[in-house]
C-alpha cells in the first residue's frame, strides 16, 4: 500500500504562524508533540495514521518552525488556544487529539476547556500535575537546559542528558532530538517548567470525552502516573506499550499508530 503524501504548510493564527504536517483524509486527528520536539516526533506515525485518517501534526507555538511568542509568555493555556486556532484555520469542527508528554498536557486542556472541539483524547505518557508535582519541580534543574558555550560542548551535554531516556545505541532518535532542542533555544528547558506550572486538577474533572491512556512501560517519568490518571478520568482506558520509552512515537511508530488507530476507529 502506497504511503499517503505528507504535506507541509504554515497556518496563520492570531498567535502567529503555525507549522503543520498533514497526511491522509477522513476523520481528523491532531497530533501534539512533547517539548522541545516538533512535528518530527510523529514523522513515522503520520503516514501510518494517514491511511485511515486526516492526521495533522503541528509544531507547538514556540517550537519547531512555528512562531515564537515573547519570552515568559508560554503556558499550556496559550498553546491550547493556538491549537484551537489551527482547527479554526483548517475549518475542523471536531478532532480526536493525540498528545505525548507535554502534548498530552495540552490535550488535557483542550479536552477540558474546548470540549465541543474534542471528540476524544489520547494521552500518551502524560504526567499527573498536582500540587505535589508542582512543588517538587519548582526551581528544579530540567533535563534539556544547558548553557550555550562557544566550543559547542553544550551539544554533547544535550545528548548526554537525554541518552539514558532513549534506546541504547539509537543515534538517529537522539540526533533528531538535538535538532529540535537547538531550534527551541531557551524553550528547550522552559517547556518542562510550563508543564510544572499547569493546574491539572482544575481540568481533569471537566473531561467527559473518551480517553485513551498510553502507558510506555520503560518511561520512568510517566508510567507511574497512569493509575492516578486512570482513576481521575472515568471515561479512560489504558493500553500498555511494552518497551516504550520517552521517545515513544518515534521509537515505536507502528505500535503507537496501531493503538491510536484502534481507539479512534472505535469511536
Amino acid at each position: 500500500m502506497t504511503a499517503p503524501r505528507v504535506e507541509r504548510r504554515f497556518v496563520r493564527v492570531p498567535q502567529g504562524e503555525i507549522h503543520c504536517a498533514i497526511a491522509g483524509a477522513g476523520r481528523p486527528v491532531l497530533l501534539l508533540h512533547q517539548t522541545p520536539r516538533s512535528w518530527d516526533e510523529y514523522r513515522d506515525v503520520l503516514p501510518l495514521l494517514g491511511h485511515r485518517f486526516r492526521a495533522i501534526a503541528m509544531d507547538t507555538l514556540g517550537f519547531g518552525d512555528s512562531s515564537k511568542p515573547a519570552t515568559g509568555a508560554d503556558s499550556i493555556e496559550l498553546w491550547a488556544e493556538a491549537a484551537v486556532a489551527v482547527l479554526d484555520a483548517l475549518e475542523l469542527e471536531s478532532v480526536a487529539v493525540v498528545g505525548h508528554h507535554t502534548g498530552a498536557v495540552v490535550a488535557v486542556e483542550l479536552a477540558a476547556v474546548h470540549s465541543s472541539r474534542i471528540a476524544a483524547a489520547v494521552l500518551s505518557s502524560a504526567p499527573f500535575v498536582d500540587a505535589a508535582y508542582r512543588a517538587a519541580h519548582s526551581g528544579r534543574a530540567v533535563v534539556d537546559e544547558v548553557e550555550r558555550r562557544p566550543d559547542g560542548s553544550h551539544l554533547a551535554e544535550l545528548w548526554r542528558l537525554r541518552q539514558p531516556l532513549y534506546p541504547p545505541g539509537d543515534t538517529n532518535l537522539l540526533e533528531r532530538f538535538v535538532v529540535d532542542a537547538l531550534k527551541a533555544g531557551e524553550r528547550a528547558g522552559e517547556g518542562h517548567r510550563v508543564v510544572a506550572r499547569y493546574d491539572m486538577e482544575r481540568a481533569l474533572p471537566s473531561i467527559e470525552c473518551p480517553v485513551l491512556l498510553l502507558d510506555a512501560s520503560a518511561d520512568p517519568h510517566a508510567s507511574p502516573f497512569v493509575p492516578r490518571l486512570h482513576a481521575a478520568l472515568p471515561t479512560s482506558k489504558v493500553v500498555r506499550i511494552d518497551g516504550g520509552m520517552v521517545p515513544l512515537p518515534d521509537q515505536l511508530p507502528m505500535e503507537f499508530a496501531q493503538a491510536v488507530e484502534c481507539f479512534v476507529a472505535g469511536l
